[in-house]
């Protein structure tokens, strides 16, 4: 259509298209509703006639090539309750107007590809099929409530403030795919709320710039590899998939549909959880503040994900509830707080957390150290040390020095099974002496023990001196002390002369000796270090 806008109606408009033509210049609602609820409902069976209907190539015109307003009016498309016949037909095009239709039915598809429009809303419309790959707007993208029966595709699209699609149901295409959205740039939100897709969501390398809700979403894929397929996502933000609370009030008669229809809920109030029916990707994602899975409730198989390799965020709350199938992949991942509970995380097999750095922990709820622990063994079906250092690091800088022990000293405990039999009966010999040198009092007190044994064993004895001229005075407690406390000399060993077994009990004293000095030492520089 190259022809100039004109005020001259079209010759062959029906009687409905003459008032979207009117309503056009003045800027004014074209509403053919009947106010009968059950026949102004676009999605239920009940037949839409020709007084209700406007041909696609009409709206087309209106929006390309419309006649001028009316003096002291703004042009604009504005239509309530109207069936809108054949393929509106906008690819490439440049659409000046506002757009709003709200409770309206397409007979086909929407194309919009590689369009350029400011802002275009449709609020609860019936939609076969919406194509915008390359779509540019200047304002808001809104699809709240609407039902599309093959999916939509916003491939490399740009919205220039906010996408809304919350309380949509989408149905997928015959790609398996609900919303195709690689690539997608929105500059402020994207709001997708009680959002219901049978398909895979697919966002890769998609960009946000404020945040994105999906409280009480449900995003249904079972059949496929991903319900939410977002790598490389990037939101400047939080990300959002909780939980929401019901209790919100209703889209009044405005025009604009509120921005997000409830907080995520508090304990007693009436709540959707957010639901994933199927994998989620987010591998290599960036998010500015956080990644919020409160109340989250995932329904996998067996060879289904919740992947989240190599994340960056400063809070990560994994709180929603514990998956029964498939895995958890947190590995690479890496986040300042970890805030987690003790029923979120799957057991042994499902989950991998080999690379994941995070500073902090801040469990809600009960999380004791032999749950946290528990958490680590589940996640390393192969002895693997990084995971308890790394757990121990955070307790320690957090001032939790005996946890940290108790942590590192659980790796040691889980190595030593990994290892061949001499070895493993060095270990548990390690361990019940002294602790692996983590316990450095209980080194100590057997230090102790010895100490008083020796000083027993040899109270018995009054041995000859090696010098007759030069000896001290011969003291079983002094000469045991002697014998097992390495580099100090009290004056005592090397002085006299032994034989026989008494030879070897007092070698067996500074062996020792040696070994638990050190351990004691080792101990007290563990007690004293930080970091």
């Amino acid at each position: 259509m190259t022809e100039a806008r004109t005020d001259e109606e079209p010759a062959d408009l029906t009687a409905a298209e003459r008032r979207m033509w009117e309503a056009f210049r003045t800027g004014s609602v074209c509403d053919l509703s009947t106010r009968a609820a059950d026949r102004d409902d676009p999605h239920a069976e009940h037949v839409w006639g020709p007084e209700r209907s406007v041909r696609a190539r009409v709206v087309a015109r209106l929006l390309l090539h419309g006649p001028p307003p009316v003096p002291g009016r703004v042009a604009s498309l504005k239509l309530r309750g109207v069936r809108i016949s054949g393929r509106l037909e906008l690819s490439g095009a440049a659409v000046a107007p506002y757009v709003e239709l709200q409770s309206c039915r397409f007979d086909s598809e929407i194309q919009l590809s590689e369009a350029r429009v400011g802002t275009l809303r449709m609020v609860n419309c019936a939609i076969p099929r919406l194509e915008a790959s390359r779509l540019h707007t200047e304002g808001d993208l809104h699809l709240p409530r609407c039902r599309v029966a093959r999916g939509i595709r916003l491939t490399d699209a740009q919205i220039g403030t906010d996408l809304l699609v919350s309380q949509a149901v989408v149905q997928r295409d015959n790609k398996g795919r609900a919303i195709s959205a690689d690539g997608l740039s929105v500059a402020q939100d994207l709001q997708g709320e009680l959002l219901e897709t049978y398909g895979e969501v697919s966002l890769r390398g998609a960009k946000v710039g404020v945040s994105m809700n999906l409280r009480g979403a449900r995003l249904r894929n079972p059949s496929g590899r991903f319900a939410l397929n977002a790598p490389q996502l990037t939101v400047e933000r939080t990300l959002y998939l909780t939980s929401i609370a019901l209790d919100y009030a209703a889209y009044g008669g405005s025009s604009t549909p509120p921005y997000g229809l409830g907080p995520t809920p508090t304990r007693g109030r009436r709540s959707q959880h957010f639901e994933c029916r199927g994998g989620l990707r987010l591998d290599d994602g960036r998010f500015g503040d956080a990644i919020d899975f409160y109340g989250a409730r995932f329904t996998l198989t067996d060879e289904q994900e919740i992947s989240l390799r190599r994340i960056q965020t400063p809070e990560f709350r994994f709180v929603g509830e514990r998956p029964e199938r498939g895995r958890v992949v947190v590995s690479g991942a890496k986040v300042v707080k970890l805030v987690d509970t003790s029923t979120s995380w799957p057991g042994p097999g499902g989950l991998s957390i080999e690379g994941f750095v995070y500073e902090n922990l801040a469990p809600r709820g009960h999380f004791p150290l032999s749950r946290r622990l528990e958490w680590v063994e589940a996640a390393t079906p192969e002895y693997s040390p990084e995971p308890y250092e790394r757990l121990a690091a955070v307790l320690r800088a957090s001032g939790e020095d005996a946890d940290a022990r108790a942590v590192l000293l659980a790796k040691q405990r889980r190595r030593r099974d990994t290892l061949p039999p001499w070895p493993k009966a060095w270990g548990y010999l390690q361990d019940w002496t002294v602790v692996y040198g983590y316990r450095p009092g209980r080194a100590a007190l057997w230090m102790a023990v010895l100490w008083a044994a020796g000083a027993l064993l040899f109270a018995q004895l009054d041995p000859p001196a090696l010098k007759e001229d030069e000896h001290p005075q011969w003291s079983a407690a002094l000469y045991a002390l002697d014998l097992l406390l390495p580099v100090i000399d009290l004056g005592q060993q090397g002085q006299w002369k032994l034989e026989g077994s008494w030879q070897w009990g007092a070698a067996g004293l500074v062996i020792m000796g040696w070994i638990l000095a050190t351990t004691v030492a080792a101990g007290a520089s563990r007690l004293l270090r930080r970091g």
